[in-house]
């Protein structure tokens, strides 16, 4: 029998980051994200984000790529919070995304960086977060 760990930190944004996920739904869309993702074998380890955007890292699902796990997260719950009338206005989800593999000896740090968002962005706005990851993954830190 194969085995296959390959945990991924993925980040992706509301479409034009629209401050879409206050403090009052965010926990709402979140549960759904886990709910959903599981039900489709996708193994979410943490999840939590800001007001426009997500941070999430997963187990690998051996025959989804990280693309389409993305795709089967995203256009779900996108769906699902429009149905659900969660937004005023039509919500979407932003096109791009970011995603790294995790080696294990940084799991607990990924880890405590998801977890403290509201935090960190208290600190440091979305687009310096993003210009610090590219940096730090584009020399090879990650």
């Amino acid at each position: 029998m194969s085995f296959i760990k390959i945990m991924v930190h993925t980040v992706w944004g509301t479409k034009e980051r629209l401050p879409f996920l206050n403090n009052e739904i965010r926990p709402t869309i979140i549960n759904h994200i886990k709910t959903n993702a599981n039900s489709k074998g996708i193994f979410i380890d943490r999840i939590n984000g800001h007001s426009d955007h997500l941070h999430c890292l997963l187990g690998l699902h051996s025959e989804l790529s990280i693309s389409k796990t993305l795709q089967l997260m995203k256009g779900e719950s996108a769906y699902w919070i429009n149905d659900q009338k969660l937004t005023k206005s039509k919500f979407e989800w932003a096109n791009e995304y970011f995603a790294v593999s995790v080696n294990a000896n940084r799991l607990e740090q990924v880890r405590w960086y998801i977890e403290g968002q509201e935090l960190h962005h208290k600190k440091i706005t979305f687009q310096e977060a993003y210009e610090e990851f590219i940096k730090e993954y584009e020399k090879g830190e990650g």
